[in-house]
């Protein structure tokens, strides 16, 4: 899982699978927490084994939701958290898919200025730079 600010005052929430490819894209706005906007999209998560995610979806309500769905959270923790829950660290560094996912998707002008105002058409415009990069021209 992974977010990218976008222009004005959005956040983009993005789940992706095992080879970078979104798979699910929500957008939200840009002061809400990153684990409560996450816990909105939960219901919508697909089946996976484990989820890998930033410090920023550190959060011990967001991973009991995710152990109760049978994901394994492989997130690390902040710092200066009290309890400092364990992930796996060599899984972790397949997160680097994500960030080329975001990065991909910002080769697209449109996308990285935000041109559109209004949410829903930013949105719009996201999933059709996700289909036409990652699942329609991919060889």
């Amino acid at each position: 899982m992974g977010r990218s600010r976008g222009g004005l005052t959005t956040k983009l929430q993005v789940v992706c699978d095992g080879k970078g490819r979104p798979r699910l894209l929500h957008l939200s706005e840009g002061q809400a927490n990153d684990h409560k906007t996450a816990a909105a999209v939960i219901e919508d998560l697909p089946a996976a084994n484990a989820l890998l995610a930033d410090r920023a979806y550190s959060s011990a309500a967001f991973r009991q939701a995710l152990v109760e769905r049978g994901i394994t959270p492989c997130i690390p923790p902040h710092a200066k958290h009290r309890v400092q829950h364990s992930y796996d660290p060599v899984l972790y560094r397949q997160r680097h898919r994500i960030e080329n996912m975001f990065a991909r998707l910002k080769d697209w002008r449109r996308i990285h200025t935000r041109y559109d105002r209004c949410a829903h058409t930013f949105l719009s415009a996201i999933a059709f730079a996700a289909a036409f990069i990652f699942w329609i021209n991919e060889s």
